[in-house]
């Protein structure tokens, strides 16, 4: 009898179309009539992992707000779920000026 090794399966497949920067700052949920306050943790151009307990589920859409000067209103959409720890979200970005404020805080941001 031969024993021959498992062959390792991915851990994770990588969605992302572009690579996460490491960004801290809080953000404010807008998510019906109730404000939630969670820390963000790292971005990219699309979306960005939110530290938020409990999290909301996938599907759920809500305004939030990144704390920056000025403030930058994004519209998100959970897309996944960390239990304990928090929710990555995919998001557009509303307002054009927004989009070239975005822009320069990726490009300031160090990748993770």
């Amino acid at each position: 009898m031969t024993t021959q090794p498992l062959e390792e399966a991915p851990t994770r497949i990588e969605r992302r179309h572009a690579p996460r920067k490491k960004y801290r700052t809080n953000i404010e949920i807008e998510w019906g009539s109730a404000v939630l306050n969670g820390v963000v943790r790292d971005i990219g151009p699309r979306g960005l992992f939110v530290e938020l307990n409990p999290p909301l589920w996938v599907g759920a859409a809500f305004r939030a707000r990144l704390n920056l000067n000025p403030v930058l209103p994004l519209d998100c959409t959970v897309v996944r779920v960390e239990p304990g720890m928090g929710v990555g979200v995919v998001f557009d970005v509303p307002e054009d000026a927004g989009k070239s404020q975005m822009e320069k805080l990726l490009v300031s941001s160090p990748a993770v």
